[in-house]
């Protein structure tokens, strides 16, 4: 294949209003907005009660565990979330005990940014999904300038733990009503967008980027079904079977019948029985049908990559975050700030995946933090009118944070920033005009010497990241081209060819996409990129073809079937 000679890139336009359009909002929004109020509302109003809101910042550090994993089955949210309060109290304790040794501020702020980057790396390589590592990093950071003795250690993190074991009681709260309620969203999102692309290619208007996303949609619902690991069941089976169908879609369009997999989507989105997909042409129960299913078998049997492997390539976003954390810190300090760690969160909360996502995030910092001040001092006399009136505040931001920051992150930040500030008054108020000042300029701050240090630290791996996401997908090709021409392939081996070369493809999109974000480099091969998956998904069709998945093409009904399978 042939590629683009390399030469250097040109300065990116640079998206302002673009980072600050708003989207649609989650489908299950609510549940992280309602999680963080049940978690955060009962250690909150006992405190209350015992007239030591003073407390209150080292329960809400493990309350706000409960924002985390409400994608994952709970059997693989239990794991999550107990590693996540873990990984909480383990910061908030080397917090601590800094905070108890000394009183430097450029020791803390060190130690901070230090944090930060390992919180960033780790959240990342784990995928621990939203809000990721920036709430770690504002409880170990703002609880280093918070004056300790070692004496205190002990008691504040047991409070904290104690929060974050009811954090977790939370998340894990709706398992018992609809136990397979994070799998039924994932295969119905991933049915929706197959059944999008297929309309738009059926009717000749098919797009590359509609392709991407809904092969991206059907590997996150089958990374969803997998991460259940060694637990099967009946209606798990049932959701896999129709993310077969999604795949199926994919890889031929022409053959799909849209409505069909939209009458699924809806039904496995509500609480009844799980859609049948039975094949006309297959009796149920039948042989065939059961193949669809062997290679999610070896998948599950498949351990996942060591942590330390995922971690290499997070290296130049590591350091990005330790630098930009550090730098941003030492300037507030500079500034005579008595919370530098408002710029060092600041700074750890832009680093994205490539250079122009993190420029992105910080237009959209800015914005929503400069509005948020507003907010806040428009609350200000509200909160102030007594201890559970601050609690109540605070509660409602917690709220409308989560409720509005799917839309876009300026518009969740415009809740976080007087919820920030609201915290800071736990122990006792302080002046308004004082906080407000402080606030914007270490929001100032820690978005310009932030995004300073990501331009200073580039990510000069990019382009070989993608030359290796290349080099998986030929040979992924290569091997289930090999598969589906031989008379004598098993389904296993097609199934598992099929869904490594899926995943690969998915891979090389990913990898692409976020070295394309990226300046000062040399040019990408994105003609080899888009030749390598344009020949993917050829090979993807034939070996869907060979494997005889496609369902009958005179088909169209869409009456849903059911499965006796419990909700």
């Amino acid at each position: 294949m042939s590629s683009a000679t390399p030469t250097p890139t040109r300065v990116r336009r640079l998206p302002v209003v673009g980072a600050l359009r708003l989207g649609r909002p989650s489908d299950v929004w609510f549940k992280p907005a309602l999680s963080v109020v049940a978690a955060v509302a009962p250690p909150s109003l006992l405190l209350v009660a015992l007239g030591r809101l003073d407390l209150a910042a080292y329960t809400m550090a493990g309350s706000l565990c409960a924002l985390y994993a409400h994608h994952r089955p709970y059997a693989a949210r239990a794991k999550v979330l107990a590693w996540v309060v873990l990984g909480m109290l383990g910061g908030l304790a080397v917090a601590l005990v800094t905070a108890s040794l000394t009183r430097n501020a450029v020791v803390l702020v060190t130690v901070g940014a230090l944090l930060a980057a390992m919180q960033k790396a780790v959240c990342d390589a784990t995928r621990v999904g939203p809000p990721a590592h920036v709430i770690l990093t504002f409880v170990s950071s703002a609880t280093l300038f918070v004056p300790q003795t070692l004496g205190q250690v002990p008691g504040h993190l047991a409070l904290a733990a104690a929060a974050g074991a009811w954090a977790w009681l939370v998340g894990m709260a709706p398992a018992p009503l609809r136990p397979h309620g994070p799998e039924r969203r994932a295969t119905a999102q991933a049915l929706h967008t197959a059944a999008a692309y297929a309309e738009t290619a059926r009717g000749g208007e098919e797009s590359a980027g509609a392709r991407s996303a809904a092969y991206a949609a059907v590997h996150a619902a089958w990374q969803t079904l997998l991460a259940a690991r060694n637990r099967p069941s009946t209606t798990r089976r049932a959701l896999e079977r129709l993310v077969v169908r999604a795949e199926v879609a994919l890889a031929a369009p022409a053959d799909t019948d849209p409505a069909r997999l939209r009458a699924w989507a809806d039904a496995v989105r509500g609480s009844g029985r799980v859609p049948r997909t039975g094949d006309p042409r297959r009796d149920e129960g039948s042989l065939g049908e059961r193949d669809e299913l062997v290679g999610v078998a070896a998948e599950r049997a498949v351990a996942p990559r060591p942590l330390w492997s995922r971690l290499g390539p997070l290296a130049p976003l590591a350091v990005r975050t330790a630098l930009g954390c550090a730098l941003a810190g030492y300037v507030s300090l500079a500034l005579g700030a008595d919370r530098p760690y408002w710029a060092l969160v600041t700074a750890a909360s832009l680093y994205q995946a490539n250079l122009t996502l993190t420029w992105s995030r910080a237009v959209q910092r800015v914005v929503g933090n400069l509005v948020g001040v507003l907010l806040f001092a428009a609350v200000t006399p509200v909160a102030r009118l007594g201890p559970l009136a601050l609690v109540l505040c605070i509660l409602a931001c917690n709220f409308g944070a989560e409720a509005l920051i799917g839309r876009n992150y300026w518009l969740g930040s415009v809740c976080v920033t007087p919820l920030a500030l609201l915290v800071t008054e736990l122990p006792g108020y302080q002046p308004t005009g004082e906080l407000v000042t402080d606030r914007v300029v270490d929001t100032l701050v820690g978005a310009l010497v932030g995004f300073a240090a990501a331009l200073a630290v580039t990510d000069r791996r990019a382009g070989r990241r993608v030359e290796r996401a290349l080099t998986a997908v030929d040979r992924a090709r290569e091997r289930a081209a090999r598969l589906a021409a031989g008379p004598a392939s098993t389904p296993a081996a097609l199934e598992a060819a099929r869904r490594g070369l899926a995943a690969a493809v998915v891979d090389l999109r990913a990898t692409a996409d976020a070295a394309a974000g990226e300046w000062w480099q040399r040019a990408l091969p994105q003609e080899r990129v888009v030749l390598a998956e344009q020949a993917a998904h050829r090979t993807l069709a034939a070996t869907v073809r060979r494997q005889g998945l496609l369902p009958d093409p005179g088909t169209t009904s869409t009456q849903t079937h059911t499965e006796d399978t419990s909700p």
